[in-house]
């Protein structure tokens, strides 16, 4: 490992929705980067997958099977993360769930557990590790919204509210959080290849459907023109992380190949 993939030594995290997809990608880039991480999830057995294996590979990393909204299990986290890590320097909000429920069959529990998941459970979960994270000379949060908090389109209303409080929450946590030296701060991912991509039908993976592989590919819709894996965004997430990220605070980065420049 170079020098400069070290550039979180000695730094504690914590990543919710870490056992796949980008929370399992922005675990493992942390951890290459010297971090100890405690990876957070709902899901027991992908959760301990994913953590032994980022462990085989040499990473200081531990697992942490919890619901982000339970407040119990939020205390229980918060005592876990000073028990096995010795403090908190960095987290990382990226726990959500998938919805693309149509209008007209949108129902007020499964509006309310999406905004629960998606939006709620990242301001319960940061308060949840304030103190922690206040006792840090480097703190560091990072909620991990997504395209549709900044854009529309259909069969996205519940979700799309859920990411766009995401993004507000994150620079009106920002403002409250200055004076104790948290810096906090958010990425819009857009299309990226995790399990989110397989179409809710279960017909397949939207990034091969023929209307994806014209509108946003063959015509530029993504004028990269591919989908991100992961690791791309794990990547772009490094920089709010680290000692580069020490003027900024409150802002948004789209990590979305171009999606948001097109019209």
């Amino acid at each position: 490992m170079t020098e400069d993939l070290r550039s979180l030594a000695n730094r504690r995290a914590l990543v919710t929705g870490a056992a796949r997809g980008i929370g399992a990608a922005i675990a493992a880039e942390l951890a290459r980067r010297g971090a100890a991480v405690l990876l957070v999830d709902i899901d027991g057995p992908e959760l301990d997958a994913t953590t032994d294996s980022l462990s085989r590979g040499g990473a200081r990393v531990h697992a942490f099977r919890g619901d982000v909204t339970a407040e119990a299990e939020l205390a229980e986290m918060a005592r876990t993360a000073q028990a096995r890590l010795g403090g908190l320097d960095i987290l990382v909000n990226n726990a959500a769930i998938l919805d693309a429920t149509p209008l007209d069959a949108l129902t007020r529990s499964r509006y309310a557990e999406v905004q629960e998941i998606n939006q709620n459970a990242a301001l319960w979960t940061a308060k949840a590790m304030l103190p922690l994270l206040a006792a840090s000379p480097h703190a560091r949060i990072v909620n991990i919204a997504s395209i549709l908090g900044i854009r529309g389109t259909t069969d996205s209303l519940a979700y799309a509210i859920a990411k766009g409080g995401v993004v507000n929450m994150t620079r009106a946590l920002a403002v409250d959080l200055a004076p104790k030296g948290v810096l906090v701060n958010c990425i819009c991912p857009g299309f990226v290849d995790t399990r989110m991509a397989i179409l809710p039908d279960g017909s397949g993976h939207e990034h091969e459907a023929d209307w994806f592989r014209d509108v946003y590919i063959k015509y530029g819709r993504i004028p990269l023109r591919r989908p991100a894996p992961p690791e791309e965004i794990a990547r772009a997430t490094m920089f709010f992380c680290g000692d580069d990220c020490s003027y900024v605070t409150g802002q948004i980065l789209l990590v979305d190949g171009g999606i948001s420049a097109t019209f």
